[in-house]
């Protein structure tokens, strides 16, 4: 797949302002800010991916957006899976099964034209790649949420809610959202586009702290093409 399938992350990080409406727009970094948007304004047909490690509040923030859009979580259709499968057997056994279900909701639900909210780990560029390769030629636009609250505060998270990612995964998930965050840091100062995220339009990164106020999403009028 070529690089044509979304809009390059703009260089010019976007301006905020504490309890505003935002419509983002390449490079929205809210780590560590003190003017946090209470609501982000997508197109009407926007599919919007929130990616970050497991543990790091992704779940908990798509249950106080979904009122929003449809959510797509891949956590779905592993308990829908397991349901129907015999106790004793791994889920090992049937993941390709339940991944080739996801993906065909996933690929129906794009298709279908309403705005989206993706549960997604970060850790997978291919996964951003396949989403805009359906997305894009639709016209609709691809963007990310992306959480970052470090490896503590990732583990804390799913001891609460009792339930833990293999080690392995974790891991592999903590490397490539690690590489993500390169994209758009230098010497510990936002520095975009080093190596641009060009599948989607916009990034908004959080942290804790963040995460917490930016109360919802909604999904307006797409904006009129110049």
């Amino acid at each position: 797949m070529g690089n044509s399938v979304g809009p390059r992350v703009a260089e010019t990080p976007v301006a905020v302002r504490e309890g505003a409406e935002l419509r983002p727009r390449g490079l929205v970094d809210l780590r560590d800010s003190g003017n946090v948007p209470a609501v982000l304004s997508y197109p009407a047909d926007a599919v919007v991916m929130v990616s970050g490690l497991p543990g790091s509040g992704k779940s908990t923030l798509l249950r106080r957006w979904a009122e929003a859009a449809l959510v797509i979580d891949p956590r779905v259709v592993h308990v829908a899976c397991e349901a129907v499968m015999p106790t004793w057997l791994p889920y090992a056994v049937y993941r390709p099964r339940a991944r080739w279900r996801y993906f065909r909701w996933l690929r129906t639900a794009v298709r279908g034209g309403e705005p989206l909210l993706v549960h997604d780990c970060g850790g997978r560029p291919w996964m951003r790649r396949w989403l805009a390769g359906h997305a894009g030629p639709r016209g609709r636009e691809l963007h990310l949420v992306l959480l970052d609250v470090g490896v503590a505060e990732a583990l804390a998270g799913q001891a609460a809610r009792g339930r833990w990612a293999p080690r392995s995964a974790f891991a592999r998930h903590r490397r490539g959202l690690d590489r993500l965050l390169r994209t758009f840091s230098g010497s510990g100062e936002v520095a975009p586009t080093r190596g641009p995220v060009r599948e989607v339009a916009s990034v908004v990164l959080l942290d804790r702290g963040s995460r917490e106020r930016v109360s919802t999403v909604e999904f307006g009028s797409r904006p009129a093409r110049p």
